[in-house]
């Protein structure tokens, strides 16, 4: 190496020290408190279909190393503070070229692929100037779809003020990233809602375990499912907004449900389904086993009345089975389950459609009369956050969960949130976009002072 070829090396050694010191510059105006989360399905080349030929892009060096570049470029001229990836892990050079870029812009990266060496999965980067990686846990589905997700216990690198006591706090948060299984047919529903109910299981668990106290949640992702899913359901009635609608003051109604896309699939079609969901402290939870119940119920009335095409009646018909009682049994409600292809271990076990009868036949004398179906499984009383009161909720039969005014802790308000290109935000997938088929969704959250929300019992 010549000595001039030794000054240029050792300049860019200080530029690219100066950079890891230098606090990144923001998405837009914001103040020096603020975090921003970037969530991005960068398409695995294995998976992304080339237009001649039929092949794949991952046989095509030059095609996939290119596209990967211009990602990494975005994202580093971004500059969010964690950043949320379902990349191809099955390709040492992509995943270096990750590393190395990432890495050199003061990011810590963790990675993980999906089980059965499926080769592509998840890569969560922490930017050091904003977050401080408490505890990471890799979470395992171990289901048909060989899904898996991230948790990351963060703490925030800038303390913040606490009024009340004159002393500084950090601000801690649980970070989840994941990707959800494709709805290749109808039976697959269910699945998408057991990802995420055993993500919530597990969030739960590990909240107990180190005893924490209140805390936003963040959960990221590809989520496969767009908001008139019941996986948006699922997560609405346990509390969690999505941030994108939150910013834009979007509702759950039908007429915001096709605002903006993320995603044009292999079959052409184009919806939302690229989520960065917030749970904040002072959010009241219903049991979790009571949400996955009406979510599944949910499911249910679905596969009955638009995939089986059947009206009240006859739904009711097939549930009661053979029953000369005109009443449904246990025995023929599990069949009736089973014909819809919702019982399998991966969907719903034996133990869980116990706990779905017991929801149905509520006086427990062992059979579902016409009422207890309409009122349970075809028109049910589904709880609506936006009804929620800012001081207390219903959330179980005779039971009202109140907040304590002098207990407060920390979350987040939605700031901004963008999607990229502008098109999607008005609905419309532009033909000239080439970076991958979903877009990259940029949330600015600022942290603020929250009355904490009691934790519901998840047996009341």
């Amino acid at each position: 190496m010549t000595k001039k070829q030794r000054r240029e090396a050792g300049a860019r050694r200080q530029q690219q020290a100066r950079q890891r010191l230098r606090p990144p510059p923001p998405l837009q105006a914001r103040d020096e408190r603020s975090v921003s989360c970037t969530t991005f399905n960068i398409l695995a080349p294995i998976y992304k279909r080339m237009d001649s030929e039929n092949g794949r892009e991952s046989q095509n060096r030059a095609n996939w190393f290119s596209r990967n570049e211009k990602i990494i470029d975005r994202l580093l001229g971004d500059r969010s503070s964690i950043i949320c990836l379902q990349v191809w892990l099955g390709n040492d050079e992509l995943v270096n070229m990750y590393e190395k870029r990432l890495g050199d812009a003061n990011y810590r990266l963790f990675k993980l692929a999906r089980t059965n060496n499926r080769g592509d999965g998840l890569l969560t980067a922490v930017h050091r100037n904003y977050f401080c990686v408490l505890n990471h846990r890799e979470l395992l589905f171990n289901d048909f779809g060989d899904r898996v997700a991230q948790l990351l216990h963060v703490e925030s690198a800038i303390p913040f003020l606490q009024n009340r006591s004159s002393s500084y706090v950090q601000q801690q948060s649980l970070i989840v990233n994941t990707h959800l299984v494709f709805p290749h047919d109808h039976s697959l529903s269910i699945v998408r809602l057991k990802q995420v109910y055993k993500i919530l299981q597990y969030i739960e668990a590990y909240q107990e375990e180190h005893k924490l106290g209140p805390m936003p949640i963040i959960l990221c992702g590809d989520w496969n499912g767009s908001k008139r899913g019941q996986v948006y359901k699922f997560l609405r009635s346990q509390g969690f907004v999505s941030s994108y609608d939150t910013a834009h003051q979007y509702s759950d109604s039908e007429e915001d449900a096709h605002k903006w896309v993320s995603h044009r699939n292999h079959r052409g079609n184009i919806c939302g389904v690229d989520f960065i969901w917030l749970l904040n402290p002072d959010k009241c939870r219903k049991p979790l086993k009571t949400s996955w119940n009406e979510a599944v119920f949910g499911i249910m009335k679905y596969l009955l009345l638009q995939v089986a095409s059947l009206p009240e009646e006859n739904a009711f018909a097939l549930l009661k089975a053979d029953s000369s009682d005109d009443r449904i049994t246990y025995s023929s409600f599990c069949q009736a389950l089973c014909q819809l292809g919702m019982v399998h271990p991966d969907r719903v076990n034996s133990e869980e459609m116990e706990d779905l009868w017991s929801e149905v036949d509520h006086d427990g004398n062992g059979a579902v009369d016409y009422k207890e179906f309409q009122r349970c499984i075809w028109s049910p009383k589904c709880y609506n956050q936006e009804e929620e009161d800012d001081t207390e909720i219903d959330v179980a039969e005779g039971s009202i969960v109140t907040f304590e005014p002098n207990d407060e802790t920390f979350g987040f308000t939605v700031k901004e949130a963008v999607l990229f290109p502008p098109e999607v935000e008005k609905g419309m997938w532009p033909e000239n976009y080439s970076l991958s088929d979903h877009a990259p969704l940029t949330v600015v959250f600022s942290p603020v002072r929250m009355p904490c929300s009691p934790r519901t019992p998840q047996h009341p």
